[in-house]
């Protein structure tokens, strides 16, 4: 897509340059990205992006025109949280690029979650493609760097001092993000933290630093709170369930209510008709449809090829949905001729008392596998791993 711009970067591409990329995200965040970076962006017209923000913008207005109590039994009762909020401070919508059945390209929605993505990462990776090839300063997204930092800071500092405001995971140096935790620090000047090292006394919530207890007054949160029960021998001093005096951003409700449970009650023509398992319709056939439990993250537990058998087996059926399949259409040409399949994120901010959430960049995903996740390709692969989507008009 776009021939101007994919020739110009593939005429551009080396080795040398992909490295220099990677060392370039080394150098501003201190660490190894823990996850493929891929060789090349990839480039979508104008008439792309007018369609992914039309299915967006009557997706946020189809949320929220579903009921609190709807939404409300998205939530496990072992994983309800007090304190919910109206709505939340992230919103990421995924979709898959995909060719219409008159072969034009557009969206399909894959699935949707109000938790935070590679915010920060993200727009350090778009700053260092464009320092690696400038022609794309030319393309890039137009919301200047400190618009960015502003937008971020008031979602998740408040109006709180940064050192009472932490970014939680747990064990947060094992994570294949921690990339982003460390450029979210140096962009924010807040502290990432383990939830194994935080301190309760009372409703209060305390880190240590440099040797001296500090109140947490807002918790960026970045743990999948329903992955803790798998963790063994975990200790901590508080639970998520209790009732602390605490901001949560954003707030852990909002990962079940938004997430694949919506995905059933959804309706536009890039978004792929789901069911839920325990109500899927005689009339349509399986083989068409992909089985996704509702809390998974990263792709684990989707079956692209689910049967009678396997649904049949699974007991706690409300949990799992069916979506209809979407075909990928490999469109993003490599320096030998191959080509490889994408889909991309879209970025969202939720301001506490704004009507509609802010866009402010997009996360990219390539692949040459049935999946998009690297895992699944040849280990010699190139183009593939983790991107950035550029716009161009035609």
């Amino acid at each position: 897509m776009i021939p101007k711009y994919r020739k110009q970067f593939n005429e551009e591409f080396s080795q040398e340059k992909y490295d220099q990329l990677k060392d370039l995200l080394k150098q501003k965040s201190g660490l190894e990205p823990g996850f493929r970076i891929s060789e090349s962006p990839f480039f979508l017209t104008k008439e792309f992006e007018s369609k992914l923000l039309d299915v967006t913008e009557s997706i946020i207005d189809q949320i929220k025109n579903i009921p609190s109590e709807t939404l409300q039994k998205a939530i496990p009762d072992n994983c309800r949280v007090p304190n919910d909020t109206e709505k939340p401070h992230f919103f990421t919508i995924d979709f898959g690029i995909c060719k219409s059945e008159n072969g034009e390209i557009e969206p399909q929605l894959i699935e949707l979650q109000a938790f935070p993505s590679l915010y920060a990462f993200q727009k350090v990776f778009e700053d260092s493609f464009c320092e690696v090839y400038p022609f794309l300063s030319e393309i890039r997204n137009k919301m200047p760097h400190e618009e960015f930092k502003n937008y971020l800071k008031e979602v998740i500092i408040g109006n709180e001092n940064p050192e009472n405001v932490i970014l939680l995971e747990i064990y947060p140096e094992k994570q294949k993000t921690a990339i982003d935790f460390a450029l979210t620090e140096k962009l924010l000047g807040i502290k990432t933290v383990c939830l194994t090292k935080v301190k309760k006394e009372g409703k209060k919530l305390f880190y240590e630093n440099e040797g001296k207890p500090i109140e947490i007054k807002r918790i960026y949160n970045r743990i999948i709170f329903d992955e803790l029960d798998r963790i063994p021998d975990l200790k901590v001093e508080f639970d998520f369930r209790e009732d602390i005096e605490v901001t949560w951003v954003t707030h852990p409700n909002w990962f079940f209510k938004i997430s694949k449970f919506l995905l059933p009650y959804l309706k536009h023509q890039f978004v792929p008709k789901s069911y839920f398992l325990h109500e899927f319709p005689d009339n349509e056939d399986l083989e068409d449809f992909v089985l996704k439990p509702l809390f998974s993250f990263a792709g684990s537990g989707v079956n692209l090829k689910p049967t009678k058998e396997i649904t049949d087996a699974i007991e706690d059926k409300e949990n799992y949905i069916l979506q209809r399949k979407v075909t990928y259409e490999p469109v993003f040409e490599d320096i030998n001729g191959e080509f490889s399949k994408a889909e991309i994120r879209l970025l969202y901010i939720w301001r506490e008392n704004d009507e509609r959430p802010i866009l402010l960049e997009n996360l990219g995903r390539m692949t040459k596998a049935a999946m998009v996740n690297v895992d699944f390709n040849k280990k010699d692969a190139i183009w593939i791993g983790s991107s950035n989507a550029f716009f161009v008009a035609e």
